[in-house]
């Protein structure tokens, strides 16, 4: 067993080429959870139900290839590392991929489908190849138990700045409301051109900023043979960890419920709430001044409460907050539609559940981090690619799940494709918020839950990383 190698602090500038990194997976993470849904259903006129099917495979075939490119780069031998290779490869194919998924050929439905589900496994296939390996990054660059936090921290706050950039830009920029809104087709073909280009931005631009510390990156282990049984055993007795699995099931029930969510969001927005997509562009300014809190909030939270218990309470009091502006509206407490006080309300009321969020999964993300020396006293492996990889094959696999839940309840109610705003009618509304409300309550419900089963605190690492020493000050 070998002592830890990678620096216990890392510079400030560090920090930030590894945070913006994440922006390309902000973008594309917002096109595929928010925006592809309603695209393809509402203004191309393929069959929702077939686009979550769609959307479902893209994703089962990115969340088998996670574990894999995981433990690839964990084993990869390179001049530049384990990691940075991949991150380099990835960029300009992602995002020339991406560019085509928005400007689809005018084909019939059966061929529309086909390309649209090609389209969407190569993407997602070909982001994997970076995100997996530039996340686990953040566990060797730094071993300090509240700098994972803040690592993970800038982190998400550059992935949902990357993702609000492109949101507001396509409502606000791309489909502006002369043109038709939401409905305006070359619109979305400029988002798809402004996206590829921010994607291929963020991602080398992190892999070269970062490329300075590879040489003090962990090296890995011995090539081997491959061997199918002995590689399944590994990985199995690697993804066994107690506190991993809390983290893994709590991922799981999470990712449905967040499925659901961000996929019928924009249906809310324009149909529910009858918002412009002017109006819908403005609700997402504030979300930056979110990000931004949870930067501060987040290292601050790890520091006073830890990070499971912090974890805790602030994940208890989102899920809360998810649901109600609907149980609201259902019981006729809310403010009416075109109202600058429902605007208003929503506005607040959002902002502070996105902060939450965003705190919660940067606490999650580097308690995942913290595994990596627990596993590694248990086993005497290093894993951090596999780690990060199951936890993105947890949320990958079943926010795919939760996307097809959301065709379904469109499919079941039968809500319209290519419908304006205030041509479906109220009682299918109404339909949709009491399938949507129990759904959320349910899976958050069981997701906090298991989240409570999580093990290691300060103390743990500390002692982790005192007993991973050992071995090193017994050769000096």
């Amino acid at each position: 067993m070998t002592a830890p190698i990678s620096p216990r602090r890392v510079d400030f500038s560090t920090k930030l080429y590894y945070g913006f990194g994440a922006v390309a997976n902000g973008a594309k993470s917002n096109g595929f959870n928010y925006l592809l849904l309603f695209y393809y259903s509402q203004v191309i006129g393929l069959r929702a139900d077939l686009v979550s099917i769609g959307i479902l495979i893209a994703l089962i075939f990115d969340a088998v290839s996670d574990p894999l490119v995981g433990f690839i780069s964990d084993n990869f031998h390179s001049p530049w590392g384990r990691r940075h290779p991949f991150m380099y490869a990835a960029g300009l194919p992602v995002a020339v991929a991406y560019y085509f998924l928005w400007s689809p050929p005018a084909w019939d439905q059966g061929a529309l489908f086909l390309y649209f589900v090609c389209i969407a496994v190569l993407i997602r296939t070909l982001i994997t190849f970076y995100e997996i390996p530039a996340t686990a990054l953040v566990a060797e660059l730094t071993d300090d138990y509240d700098e994972r936090t803040e690592m993970m921290s800038f982190r998400f706050f550059f992935g949902w700045w990357g993702g609000l950039t492109m949101a507001v830009l396509n409502y606000l920029v791309f489909l502006p409301e002369d043109k038709g809104g939401l409905e305006y087709v070359e619109g979305w073909h400029n988002y798809g051109l402004a996206a590829s280009c921010i994607i291929f931005l963020s991602i080398y631009v992190s892999s070269v900023g970062t490329h300075k510390h590879i040489p003090n990156l962990r090296k890995p282990p011995p090539k081997q043979a491959f061997n199918f049984n002995r590689t399944f055993g590994e990985l199995k007795e690697t993804l066994s960890n107690r506190s991993f699995f809390a983290l893994f099931v709590t991922a799981l029930l999470s990712a449905v419920a967040a499925g659901v969510s961000t996929s019928l969001s924009i249906y809310f927005s324009r149909h529910f709430w009858e918002f412009t997509s002017t109006e819908i562009g403005y609700m997402n300014l504030p979300y930056f001044l979110s990000a931004f809190l949870a930067l501060m909030i987040a290292p601050s939270i790890s520091r006073r409460l830890g990070k499971k218990h912090g974890a805790m309470v602030i994940t208890g009091v989102a899920f809360a907050m998810a649901p109600m502006p609907f149980i609201l509206r259902i019981l006729g407490w809310f403010p009416e539609n075109g109202t600058d006080l429902l605007f208003w309300t929503l506005v607040v009321f959002n902002a502070v559940e996105v902060t939450l969020i965003i705190v919660s999964a940067s606490l999650i993300a580097a308690m995942i981090a913290d595994v990596v020396e627990d596993s590694e006293i248990r086993t005497g492996r290093r894993s951090e690619g596999i780690f990060f990889a199951a936890n993105s094959f947890a949320q990958k696999a079943v926010n795919g799940l939760g996307v097809v839940v959301a065709g379904q309840i469109l499919a079941y109610i039968q809500f319209p494709t290519q419908a304006k705003p205030g041509e479906i009618p109220a009682e299918t509304l109404l339909d949709l918020a009491y399938l949507y409300v129990p759904i959320l309550l349910i899976f958050y419900f069981f997701a906090l839950a298991t989240l409570s089963l999580y093990q290691i605190n300060r103390a743990d690492h500390s002692e982790n990383l005192r007993r991973l020493a050992e071995p090193k000050a017994d050769s000096v």
